[in-house]
């Protein structure tokens, strides 16, 4: 192996386990690795910034824009204040409305904006009925990763997918991923509800002053509503017609964030940008960076070259290696590094005898998205939940989410792959 390849598999895994140990923050080492590529000659700077996927960067802005507007009415609060109502103050059924809640929201919003909505107002409910907060919290995680796994947009790694293969639109994340979450949802709404049920129990009084909450008050701007979901509307019809219109989703994403903006007060364009995840954002930069090192030095061409060679370029079977690789490793690794190195390699994989690339791509949707339920460290949106509830003097240990998480990944995974077999290979 040639030393360039070596300066890149060393920079790339010095930086990835960096990002393990989170000693310190993940986008610092992440533009750290990707510029030491550009200075020791891994790569040059055009080719990295050829290497920088802009389409899922401005996707991710462009949803944050719209999503933190609409959050200043109120919506998403009284959203999940009515549901509470709906199941009568009780807390198991508020568990389910609030995971249900979770799931869909991580379809049409993205998993890491949903869980930023819902655990303030988690918290709001489980202080209400003076119930331990995180069953809920866990089964929010847990849901954020399944319904996320849905969209084109509820989950990063199916951005980066999506912009990497432009067949693979809006619609296409739906009618080949949504019936597998629909499925799963439905498996582990009464696992998660034999689990916690003995550990969230209330009184009626308090059930009672549940239920006389005016909802209705929580909603503070209702022009600034009518506004937010007019252009939310048309930014998801606008998702569904891209291919039609000839748009990428960044370019929809974007026009909804600014006639939004164009169409409130000027003050809310810096609010928003504010509220815009910016080290999310040089995250994702520094990794494709980092990638850009392997691709252009010929390692993600031998890596997908080993994968052919194991499975024989078989597409059940690499499709199923795909499958549970992504799961295991997105578990234990952030799922976004991950999926950023696999899709160059099952790129490569088709010049080497694999025709049918569409169910690998699914595999490693499914992969990435659900197999962040392992364990803590398995997504963005659990560290984001670890990281709130701490602050509220919940904590969630990392031994004790696995003990949920790694079952219900494991049991969310082995549906998938029976979904996999059945769907393209039977």
């Amino acid at each position: 192996m040639e030393q360039q390849a070596i300066l890149a598999i060393g920079i790339f895994s010095l930086t990835y386990g960096m990002i393990i140990t989170e000693k310190i923050h993940r986008t610092i080492v992440a533009m750290i690795g990707g510029v030491l590529m550009v200075v020791l000659g891994v790569v040059d700077q055009g080719s990295a910034l050829h290497h920088i996927d802009f389409n899922t960067l401005g996707l991710l802005i462009g949803m944050m824009i719209i999503v933190s507007i609409t959050a200043e009415t109120g919506l998403f609060t009284y959203i999940a204040l009515l549901a509470a109502k709906k199941a009568k103050g009780d807390p198991v059924r508020i568990l389910i409305s609030l995971v249900l809640l979770t799931a869909i929201g991580s379809a049409f919003l993205d998993n890491v904006t949903t869980v930023l909505l819902m655990v303030p107002v988690t918290f709001s409910i489980t202080r209400q009925l003076r119930v331990n907060p995180v069953p809920y919290l866990i089964t929010q995680i847990l849901a954020s990763n399944i319904g996320g796994t849905a969209t084109l947009i509820g989950d990063p790694p199916n951005i980066m997918i999506g912009s990497a293969v432009k067949e693979l639109t809006f619609m296409a994340f739906i009618t080949n991923l949504a019936p597998v979450v629909v499925i799963i949802m439905a498996v582990t709404i009464p696992i998660f509800v034999i689990i916690f049920r003995k550990h969230i129990q209330t009184t009626p009084e308090l059930k009672m002053s549940m239920m006389q909450i005016d909802e209705k008050k929580v909603i503070t701007d209702r022009k600034l509503l009518t506004k937010s979901l007019s252009i939310l509307a048309l930014t998801i019809i606008g998702f569904f017609l891209h291919q039609l219109l000839h748009l990428e989703s960044a370019t929809v994403a974007l026009a909804g964030a600014f006639l939004l903006l164009l169409l409130t007060e000027e003050h809310s364009m810096e609010k928003a940008f504010n509220k815009v995840e910016w080290s999310t954002i040089f995250f994702f930069v520094g990794l494709f960076i980092l990638v850009s090192g392997l691709v252009e030095t010929g390692v993600i061409s031998k890596l997908a070259a080993g994968a052919v060679e194991l499975t024989g370029g078989n597409p059940i079977a690499t499709s199923m290696l795909i499958l549970w690789l992504s799961a295991i490793a997105s578990a234990f690794l952030d799922n976004i590094p991950f999926v950023a190195t696999m899709i160059p390699m099952i790129q490569e994989m088709g010049s080497m005898g694999v025709e049918n690339l569409e169910p690998l791509w699914w595999s490693l949707a499914l992969g990435a998205c659900l197999g962040g339920n392992g364990t803590l460290i398995g997504a963005s949106a659990n560290l984001i939940v670890a990281g709130m509830a701490a602050k509220e003097g919940h904590p969630i240990k990392f031994i004790a989410f696995m003990k949920y998480g790694f079952p219900i990944m494991l049991v969310s995974v082995g549906l998938a792959n029976i979904y996999m077999y059945v769907r393209y290979f039977m």
